[in-house]
């Protein structure tokens, strides 16, 4: 199993940047792709990003490509979503999710959330 909590989230201004922290605790975490999703208000939740279990593949949604990094420390056991050039369409709450394989498959579903933390881009 493995429990995650996402941290950097907060209040920023258009074209800010934030950089957004996942401590994963398991054993198999170092073993599992990571993610990124996030549910703006009154929409769905939708995927992110996406990183393979070390580090050699990464997935964005169009929207984010160019403005979004995500990464990961396996050692702290850590994932990293950089987020820049922040727009309004941003704000949502993200979330930090693990995935039962360690390489991205396209349309699943990952195992385990995080509790989330909101980004809010408003000036």
């Amino acid at each position: 199993q493995v429990q995650m909590v996402e941290s950097g989230g907060g209040l920023v201004q258009p074209g800010g940047s934030l950089r957004l922290s996942c401590a994963a605790s398991g054993r198999s975490f170092s073993a599992r792709a990571m993610g990124w999703f996030r549910r703006a208000p009154t929409k769905e939740r939708e995927f992110v990003a996406a990183i393979s279990w070390n580090g050699g593949s990464t997935y964005y949604v169009d929207s984010v490509k160019g403005r979004f990094t995500i990464s990961r420390d396996n050692v702290k056991n850590l994932v990293y979503l950089q987020i820049n050039s922040l727009k309004p369409e941003d704000t949502a709450v993200y979330y930090c999710a693990a995935y039962s394989t360690s390489m991205v498959v396209a349309g699943a579903s990952p195992a385990y959330w995080g509790q989330g933390t909101q980004v809010t881009v408003s000036s």
